[in-house]
């Protein structure tokens, strides 16, 4: 999105700068200006996030000059020269010597902010290019990195320290395949268990008459114990250390009691003991349901609703917080090309136009299956078993419909504007939205 978009804009003529500053910045851009080429040439380097934009004619060092040695420094940063009627033939020459493009002033607003922003999405791919090549000497993630940018996340990592260290029990809500699991692994690792066990019970699986056993565990000479030996049941195995219980909503209600006594006195039976053991767990729960409601249905144990969420941390979904989506296509592609032990790919424009459009219903689940499809090259633009298209029309209908997102996203749904940043007739961008089911009404800001 064009608010991302950094630009270094150079012109000598301090009331046009300032001018074009102010109208890049309404337009969204973080945008920073210079009078001096020679200044601007300071803290440009090669992993500098923006592009350039830089009038012609200067004194002591022009535009051409100035694109030199900006190539000099990366010859993959994109730099616009603006340019006179009469540099025309000048820009063409430098082009050919590597200039991302030039306009000729007067320019639009709406032209100027379209060849920014395609240059700026063109200077994001090769530094996440970059980026994945000098992560693939690096250590894959290990549980409990919690991976992502947004604010979201961010707000996770400080809560799963502070439970972790404290202790205390908590209830982890969010749609599946959103991290609830990561997160809990944040939990345990971050704090003061880290070193103890962490056991995930996935409470879907598990058979209620043998629950007992298999969760408290059987003294020896039970008819559920090895020979001559006791079982130690999942709750003492995590004695110490954190309990996960994954998809809670799915126990039975016998079981809700029982796990509900041992959490409530820290304590539990093995079958054919004679006495309680004591436990020393750190408790933590995840649904994908809305336990509250269930337990006002009567569906989900009221006090064990209670008990466990005490404190409650929700994980939004992908489409929530769409810049974790590169960090973890990243470190899923780098997790499958090693495991595989493959080449890790390069992302292409349409892999990132899959990324960048896409809604990611099934979360980080799709989102992971869509890295191994990359990783394992099975389709061009890595649809993998969405069932995304993968002739060349149906891969370029997907990159024109993301086309058509950005710059509706980027123009907070003003047609006027979209259309003349695609350079667009009225009809012939009606007729495409028509085509991808799209509504500028959608991309507008609710009052």
């Amino acid at each position: 999105m064009s608010e991302k978009f950094l630009v270094r804009l150079v012109d000598d003529d301090e009331d046009l700068l300032a001018a074009e500053l102010q109208s890049l910045k309404i337009a969204g851009f973080r945008a920073e200006g210079f009078s001096d080429p020679r200044k601007a040439l300071e803290g440009i380097t090669p992993d500098y996030p923006g592009v350039i934009l830089s009038d012609v004619r200067m004194p002591g060092m022009d535009g051409f000059e100035f694109h030199r040695q900006i190539r000099a420094i990366d010859e993959d940063l994109p730099v616009i020269l603006l340019t006179g009627h009469g540099d025309v033939p000048m820009a063409v020459e430098a082009m050919r010597a590597g200039a991302w493009d030039f306009l000729t002033k007067p320019v639009s607003l709406d032209q100027l902010t379209a060849a920014l922003r395609r240059a700026a999405q063109a200077r994001a791919l090769v530094l996440e290019n970059r980026s994945l090549r000098q992560m693939r000497a690096q250590p894959l993630p290990v549980r409990g990195d919690l991976l992502g940018v947004s604010p979201a996340v961010t707000r996770l990592r400080d809560a799963a320290a502070r439970i972790g260290e404290a202790g205390i029990d908590a209830l982890i809500t969010g749609p599946t395949g959103a991290g609830k699991e990561a997160l809990a692994h944040a939990i345990h690792r971050l704090g003061s268990r880290a070193n103890r066990p962490f056991v995930h019970v996935a409470c879907d699986t598990l058979n209620e008459g043998r629950f007992d056993s298999e969760f408290f565990g059987a003294e020896a000479g039970h008819p559920d114990a090895p020979r001559h030996s006791r079982l130690v049941g999942r709750i003492e195995k995590a004695h110490r250390g954190t309990l996960y219980l994954d998809r809670v909503e799915m126990l039975t209600a016998p079981l809700q009691a029982r796990l509900l006594h041992a959490i409530e006195t820290r304590s539990f039976w093995a079958a054919g003991a004679t006495s309680a053991r004591p436990l020393d767990l750190h408790v933590l729960a995840s649904t994908s349901a809305d336990l509250g409601e269930l337990a006002r249905q009567g569906s989900f144990h009221a006090d064990l609703y209670y008990r466990l969420s005490g404190v409650t941390l929700h994980v939004p979904p992908l489409a929530e917080r769409r810049g974790d989506i590169p960090v973890l296509f990243r470190a899923f592609l780098i997790e499958a090309c090693q495991r595989y032990n493959l080449a890790v790919p390069e992302i292409t424009p349409l892999v990132r136009a899959r990324l960048d459009s896409h809604d990611w219903p099934g979360n980080g689940r799709e989102l992971r299956q869509f890295a191994e499809a990359q990783a394992l090259g099975l389709t061009e633009d890595g649809q993998g078993d969405a069932g995304g298209p993968s002739d060349l029309a149906g891969l370029m209908a997907r990159y024109e419909a993301g086309l058509l997102r950005d710059a509706l996203r980027a123009t907070k749904g003003n047609v006027t504007r979209a259309m003349a940043q695609l350079n667009l007739p009225r009809k012939t961008f009606y007729d495409k939205l028509a085509r991808h089911g799209l509504q500028a009404e959608s991309f507008r800001e609710r009052g």
